[in-house]
């Protein structure tokens, strides 16, 4: 199957890189190349673009797009988590700039066999690097129930996450659940159909939840922004693209302790902790898809783009 991934809010990460054409910079998330492809046209054949991701799909697309690419390029198969070792095998000791989309790729989620559609029938599987060994089978039928119920509730914002673990609980008890219909068949007998009626999909939110277990998304997106800082050049911006509000609620936070870090009591007339800001966050508030780009992608909705800038 094809790779494709159509890059969201593209422009606007660009202009918010501020790209240096002889600068190094980092695309976290490579994908199909999408965005790293635009970032190379903005470079001279003295920069140098580094693509990760842990996808090996992604990569051998990325690899034929970007064959003709002026600048100096690098593929990764590893995760963005592991930049700091990334860069010093590269023999790097600053970048200019770093792009992450925390979005899951269109290839990924259209493509049956890896599991992480609730449109189609398939084992369940979930894993964005396809060698890790812990899937969503894993999860679904070796957690416990209030291990299932936290993770539904807190990953998927569930209302309904109580009854969900408990129906997944009582179904495995006869055999495995082993594909994603399983599961669907599963969720759609445990919300009622009262509460079915309107919003998403009803295993829409049950899916989020388990994919992200699955693949430690949450829990990796504060230590990579803490890393890349340590790795920007002063003037070097941190570019991220979150996708529902657990990852933009993380991102925010983040960005708001790196650039006011103070830990001083409010009443205190003056600052004595010694912490000083680290970045300028560029974008007060988040930068939106155009009516334009969510007619022509659909998937890019609830896209939201961050920027902050190395001080």
């Amino acid at each position: 199957m094809k790779f494709e991934h159509v890059p969201v809010l593209r422009d606007e990460c660009i202009l918010g890189l501020k790209i240096n054409p002889d600068g190094i910079y980092v695309d976290g998330t490579l994908g199909g190349a999408g965005h790293a492809s635009e970032i190379c046209r903005h470079l001279s054949e003295n920069g140098h673009l580094i693509g990760i991701d842990q996808d090996k799909n992604a990569l051998e697309a990325s690899k034929i797009r970007l064959e003709n690419a002026m600048p100096k390029v690098s593929i990764i198969n590893s995760n963005f988590e592991k930049i700091s070792d990334i860069l010093e095998d590269l023999d790097i000791e600053k970048i200019d700039g770093m792009l992450i989309d925390l979005g899951v790729s269109s290839h990924q989620l259209d493509e049956p066999i890896r599991g992480f559609s609730y449109m189609h029938d398939a084992p369940l599987d979930m894993r964005m690097n396809q060698e890790d060994t812990y899937t969503a089978y894993h999860i679904v039928n070796e957690l416990s129930e209030n291990e299932l119920f936290r993770i539904i509730k807190d990953y998927g914002e569930e209302n309904w996450a109580r009854r969900i673990a408990s129906f997944i609980v009582e179904k495995r008890e006869n055999h495995p659940i082993r594909t994603t219909y399983d599961l669907v068949d599963i969720i759609k007998s445990a919300i009622p159909s009262g509460a079915r009626k309107d919003g998403p999909h009803p295993a829409k939110r049950t899916f989020q939840a388990i994919r992200i277990a699955v693949n430690r998304e949450l829990e990796i997106i504060e230590p990579t922004i803490t890393e890349v800082i340590g790795k920007l050049s002063s003037g070097g911006r941190l570019c991220i693209i979150t996708f529902h509000s657990l990852e933009d609620r993380i991102v925010k936070h983040v960005f708001k302790k790196l650039e006011d870090p103070c830990t001083c009591s409010k009443n205190f007339p003056v600052c004595i902790c010694g912490k000083t800001p680290q970045v300028k966050i560029i974008t007060k508030k988040p930068i939106l898809p155009s009516d334009e780009e969510i007619e022509t992608n659909p998937r890019s909705r609830s896209a939201k783009l961050r920027i902050i800038e190395k001080l």
